[in-house]
């Protein structure tokens, strides 16, 4: 069996999907913090247990009995490395022969400050020494809908980010991949980097926006101190902001970008293009 974590969750919820195109319903089990937001689930015949990171008993119920578990990584910056090491300790337990965690690309070498849970979650996996995989997932292009939405409104958007490229791709390529590793053989003990198989500046995404739309749609170039204020200005919280400032340097630095093709190889087709990936935030 498999268990899919936070499986109602924007992530999980595609992994779900994926899998039951590949596996029967009753080997899936979506472990959830909330059983009653799966009821569509458990009604399709996927198993659902109830499991909270910081609940090391529902962990435990919630992996009897499974072969492999996607740790999908937690949201609560701060709080996340004590609770994917719950998870891990958890997994142990319960005998779990294979556990995929969604870390962030280039986790190794990478200076953004929000790659430092994950590497610390990354160590936790190999100390413990469950049969493990790191999806080192790159940047959701869905990360960009609210920029969208003001770029089409305001005819621009701003960010610190100058010439550099990410491999950016929607949720779903990722949920793909990760199908691809809990469904086949081979993958214990690799770490892949994943990202689209093109990447793109946001020159170049606000050129798809400008043809998407038939209005002209500029990116404008600004300092770090400026983009850290203009993201306050909209209400981002001051630490979150000054992560996301960040990820803008990252990207001039080329760390969220990675020409392995590790993506496509485990979906098992090409990436979303960035035209695609632009349609579907309009259309969202």
């Amino acid at each position: 069996m498999i268990v899919v974590t936070g499986a109602t969750g924007h992530l999980g919820k595609l992994v779900v999907e994926g899998l039951l195109q590949k596996v029967p319903a009753n080997e899936v089990v979506a472990a959830v913090r909330t059983p009653g937001k799966a009821t569509e689930l458990a009604v399709g015949g996927v198993q659902v247990r109830k499991a909270e990171y910081g609940d090391p008993v529902s962990l435990i119920a919630a992996f009897e009995g499974v072969d492999k578990v996607l740790l999908i990584s937690g949201s609560e910056v701060g709080q996340r490395v004590a609770q994917h090491a719950a998870v891990v300790r958890a997994a142990k337990a319960a005998g779990v022969r294979h556990l995929v965690y969604t870390s962030i690309l280039n986790a190794d070498t990478t200076k953004m400050l929000m790659a430092a849970d994950h590497k610390a979650t990354e160590q936790v996996i190999r100390e413990s020494g469950i049969p493990f995989t790191f999806l080192r997932n790159g940047w959701y292009t869905e990360n960009y809908a609210s920029t969208v939405a003001h770029a089409v409104e305001a005819g621009s958007f701003a960010g610190s980010a100058t010439e550099g490229k990410l491999g950016g791709a929607p949720r779903v390529d990722y949920a793909d991949a990760a199908v691809g590793v809990l469904t086949t053989e081979g993958h214990e003990g690799r770490t892949y980097e994943l990202a689209a198989d093109e990447p793109w500046s946001y020159v170049d995404f606000a050129a798809e926006l400008s043809a998407a739309t038939g209005k002209t749609i500029t990116y404008q170039t600004v300092s770090a101190e400026q983009h850290q204020q203009i993201l306050e200005d909209a209400g981002v919280p001051e630490g979150f902001a000054a992560i996301l400032v960040d990820s803008d340097r990252g990207i001039d630095d080329g760390e969220l970008a990675s020409d392995t093709r590790d993506l496509s190889k485990l979906a098992g087709r090409p990436t979303t293009s960035l035209r695609e990936s632009v349609a579907r935030l309009l259309q969202s």
